[in-house]
Order: structure tokens, then sequence, then C-alpha cells
């Protein structure tokens, strides 16, 4: 959310924003907040005046008491009346006017990093760099969720009887794979530097709004029926809630935080054939890492997240590349936001696998999280990133590290976590 005073003051940097963003449905909104928001200082300032001309006149009621002028104390008990009704009605448009305002700011986007590429959607997402050689083998790299089957670690069926479509059973090796990525990569984190926290997995409806868009939690979040509280559909949304309210001493800046979660979403809308199996799911796990740092920070910070994503993956022999979202791509809260996506030798394309975001003051804005400094108080930065999400990081991981005699090799960091197991062999 961006601050009042600074639409104010740049309608039309604000407008040129919305349409390098091609939302042009939100350029009226620019106009209407400033309305909004003129009168609402209007009322403010009324309001001001009449509570210290009822100050006044009040004290005017004990002088004419004192000396016995009856009427005089009368007609100025009137007019303390007539003023306090007034404030009263003022005091209640002031609340209307200051939701609208809230509600109007909250839809239009954050200002974008002047490097962010322009481009309607992902389409025209910009590649920026790629780590590893992307490899076709010789041989045949079967559908991920055949290759699960062949080591009898997924079954979809049941899942389908017990909870529908988009959720699945893993079991035996891969299920202990799956297990054995997320520890590895908690303590890749650590190792760099990170706090490692496990958080809510359920947060009020005040912390969703705070860090995430309108549209983003009617398309994501679960509600839970008769209650204030929704499952939280990455880390991100409890850790970052976490500093709600709060005010951070500059020294103890920045705040580099790890943490895992299970992860919900609803996932609203059709998906292509390649998001069949275990790619897009209403419920997975995922290590994710946060920092809140100083404004003049964000990015470098955002830098090392992405690159700490980029390591952990070739750590693991897994070709990735970066991709760099576009203005239409961008999410209303992101100042910019760069995917890690992996490389599938079946598909012979990259796919998404994390996402590093940085918010720049947005979220801090809603939360009211802020920072101590020598000269006050101020708004925080906010990032966020994906080291790893599984079971979407099998794909790449069973796709990639799969050998021509049908087993899957472990890669060096990952065997401590898998007993010292140095492959897998299929037993179907």
């Amino acid at each position: 959310m961006l601050d009042i005073k600074f639409v104010r003051e740049n309608p039309e940097k604000v407008k040129e924003n919305i349409k390098k963003k091609f939302q042009d449905e939100k350029l009226p909104l620019v106009d209407e907040v400033i309305k909004i928001d003129e009168r609402l200082r209007e009322v403010k300032t009324k309001g001001d005046d009449l509570r210290a001309k009822r100050n006044k006149t009040s004290k005017e009621i004990g002088a004419y008491m004192q000396k016995k002028e009856k009427e005089k104390a009368e007609e100025a008990k009137a007019e303390v009346k007539e003023i306090n009704d007034e404030i009263l009605a003022l005091e209640t448009e002031e609340r209307e006017l200051a939701e609208d305002l809230k509600q109007k700011m909250m839809v239009i986007p954050q200002m974008m990093d002047s490097t962010v590429p322009l481009g309607k959607d992902d389409s025209e997402n910009v590649e920026l760099e790629k780590f590893g050689e992307p490899i076709v083998p010789d041989y045949e790299i079967p559908y991920h969720v055949d290759i699960m089957e062949k080591f009898d670690g997924i079954d979809l069926d049941a899942a389908r009887k017990t909870s529908g479509s988009g959720f699945y059973y893993l079991k035996g090796d891969i299920a202990r794979l799956h297990s054995s990525i997320l520890s590895y990569a908690r303590d890749f984190m650590i190792d760099r530097g990170f706090t490692y926290y496990i958080p809510p997995f359920m947060i009020r409806s005040n912390v969703v709004t705070g860090v995430m868009s309108f549209s983003e939690m009617e398309n994501m979040m679960y509600k839970i029926e008769g209650e204030d509280l929704y499952l939280i559909g990455t880390s991100e949304h409890s850790m970052i809630g976490k500093f709600i309210d709060t005010i951070t001493d500059e020294a103890n800046l920045p705040q580099t935080l790890t943490s895992y979660s299970p992860c919900f979403r609803k996932e609203v809308g059709a998906h292509g054939i390649e998001e069949r199996g275990v790619y897009r799911i209403h419920q997975f796990e995922k290590q994710e890492m946060v920092v809140i740092c100083k404004p003049e920070d964000s990015p470098y910070w955002y830098d090392q997240l992405w690159n700490n994503t980029v390591d952990f993956f070739r750590s693991l022999e897994i070709p990735v590349r970066t991709l760099e979202c576009c203005s239409g791509d961008l999410a209303d809260l992101k100042v910019k936001s760069l995917d890690v996506e992996a490389w599938s030798p079946r598909q012979k394309k990259y796919f998404e696998v994390g996402s590093c975001s940085n918010l720049g003051d947005a979220q801090a804005r809603r939360l009211n999280i802020r920072i101590r400094g020598e000269n006050g108080n101020y708004l925080a930065h906010t990032l966020n990133n994906t080291v790893v999400a599984p079971p979407r990081m099998l794909i790449a991981f069973l796709e990639n590290l799969l050998q021509e005699d049908g087993s899957i090799k472990i890669p060096e960091p990952l065997q401590p976590y898998m007993g010292g197991k140095t492959k897998l062999v299929a037993n179907k």
C-alpha cells in the first residue's frame, strides 16, 4: 500500500505505474483517493476546531456559574450540546472516509522498481541467467508420477477417495526423499546464517490482508468456517505477520529467517496437462526465507535470496535459470520479483520451482512494521523467497537424477539425510 502523501503529490507517477502494469481499470482510483483524502483532512480540521471551541465554551460555563449568570450558562450549555452533536457526526464521517480510503488504497499497486521489464503477462518475463547445463539424456525420462510408481512411492487413487483431486500419498523411499530434501534445505539455510522457525499454520484476517492483495487472497486462501482464521498458503504469511505492530531497533537488523510449513492453496483456475500429478496441488510443504531490513538494504538482500535458491538446486545437480517477472506479471504488492525455474529433461523446458520478491514497504505499511532509527521511526522493507517446495521439486529431482538403469542418484549433500544411500533402486 502506498503512502497517501506520495499519491497526493505524485498522481501522474502513480497512474503511469498502473498503466505499465496494464491495469487501466484502476486509474480512476487515483483521483478518487485524492478526493477522499482531501475531504478527510477537511473533516479532521473541522473536528479539531470544534473541539477547541467546545473546550473554550465549557470553560465559559464555569465562569458564568461563578458569576451566577445562569441564563448565559444555559446558552453556553446548549451551544456545547450542538457542538458535540456536530463532532459526533464528523467523527462518524471521518471513520467512514478513512475506511473507504484504506480499501481503495489497498487496490492501487505498489510502485515498481525502475528496472522491471515491461510486459503484459508471464509470456514476456525475461530470462536472466542459466546455471548448469540443461541436458536431455539419450534414454527416456518418464512422467514424474510414473517414476514414483516404479519406486512404489505414490498413491493418487487413495488420495482422491479420502480428499479429492489435488492431493496425494507419498510413501517409502519417495516420501523419505521428500522429507530429506526439506531437512537439507533447513540446514542449508541455517548454515547461511538464517534463524530457523516453525510458525503458526493459521493466521487471522488482518494478517492475510496485510501480506497479500485481495485477488490473491480470494484465489489462494482456505477460510476456517466460523473463525477468524485462514490456512496459510506459505509460511511467509505468518513470518511477516510475526512483526505486526512492532518497532525493531536498527541494531537488530536485518532479521534473516527461514521457516518450514505445510502450505494450503485453492489453486483457482484451469491449468495445463503438465500440471497433473504433483505439480499443482492443494497441499504441500515448503522451506521459505524471509528478510526484514532497512530500505537501503533490500536490493542487496533480494540478490542474496535468489542466489541462495540457485545454490541449493545446483548443490543437488539440478540445472536452473532465473527469470525476471515483467510488469504485467508482477503482483500488486511487489516492487520486483524473480522466478527460479528448474530444467525438465522430459519436457525439454524449464518450470517454476521458486519465487523471490522484494515488497518494499508495502507489507510493512499494512502491518505497521517499523524500524527505530537515530532520527525517528520509519517503515521496514520485507522480502521473501522459496528455498524449496517439494513435492514440485521432486519432479526436477527425479527427472534430472534418473539414471539409464532406472535408479535415482542421490547427490552427496543429501546422502546423510537418506541414511547414507547413494542411489534408489526401483522395486517395480
